[in-house]
């Protein structure tokens, strides 16, 4: 059963991702949102969240999400992809206005986008091949083996804090580092949940298993905006539209299969990394 729940009641929280320095281009200060097209940048490699299909088009959660905010707000998405390390430097560039692409607040991107209200709730995973005997909660057993996640992450980030002396492979992309893992290269993985039980359901991941206990670090995702952009209000009425017309939940039992929770999930700070 998937303990992660979705986020519903959209309390408080505010602002993060650690890329480029904090100028923004004066030609992205003002939105398209302002006219009829919300552009909107995802990563397309991050299933279930955000994919890319084989005849190019963009699905997952994050972006019928975005679709359903595009539909409240009455205006047009345009959904382009774009590679992690290049996501934030892309909305102060202004390629887009927004990010919904499983985006974790963290302090450090907080110094460089205005997040909405939280729109979902994360777990950490390891995983490892079933017949394995590697145990996360010994950290003994951590810093003996291999461990691969992908960089600029809250997993990658929060394996870099809690084991540094852990044999850490970082991979530019998620897919990269489940092949790795698949090709034995690697003998395990940190990762969050749901992408990880995706990537078990495949044919790839049909010899590995989670290992351990869940770990929460009170990771929220939400969708980020320029600093100062009108936009963030807009979106964060459209997040409490589609919640209470329904299609949120309809969109999370789509990719989930679990009911949309209506309790709050905490959003103080803790000891997590930053992703």
């Amino acid at each position: 059963m998937l303990a992660m729940a979705a986020l519903l009641t959209l309390a408080g929280c505010s602002n993060g991702q650690n890329d480029a320095n904090n100028d923004v281009s004066p030609d992205a200060a003002e939105t398209a949102a302002t006219g009829d097209v919300l552009r909107i940048g995802t990563e397309g490699a991050y299933a279930p969240f955000n994919y890319t299909n084989a005849d190019g088009t963009l699905g997952g959660f994050d972006v019928d999400i975005a679709n359903a905010i595009c539909a409240d707000m009455k205006v047009t998405c345009e959904i382009t992809a774009q590679d992690w390390d290049g996501i934030i430097p892309g909305l102060k560039a202004g390629k887009y206005d927004a990010i919904v692409a499983a985006m974790s607040v963290t302090p450090e991107r907080e110094q460089q986008v205005s997040f909405t209200e939280p729109y979902f709730s994360n777990t950490l995973v390891f995983l490892a091949k079933k017949d394995s005997s590697f145990d996360p909660s010994n950290s003994d057993d951590i810093n003996a083996h291999s461990i691969a996640a992908q960089r600029s992450t809250i997993s990658s980030q929060w394996l870099e804090k809690v084991y540094p002396n852990a044999d850490m492979k970082l991979y530019d992309t998620l897919s990269n580092a489940f092949l790795d893992l698949g090709s034995n290269r690697v003998d395990a993985m940190v990762s969050d949940k749901l992408p990880a039980l995706e990537w078990l359901g495949s044919t790839s991941g049909s010899q590995y298993a989670l290992k351990g206990q869940e770990i929460d670090i009170n990771d929220n995702f939400a969708i980020a905006v320029r600093p100062g952009d009108a936009l963030q209000a807009k979106i964060n009425k459209s997040l409490v539209n589609i919640k209470a017309d329904g299609t949120y939940d309809k969109i999370n039992q789509k990719y989930f299969a679990i009911p949309a929770s209506s309790s709050t999930v905490t959003t103080e700070p803790t000891e997590k990394p930053a992703e």
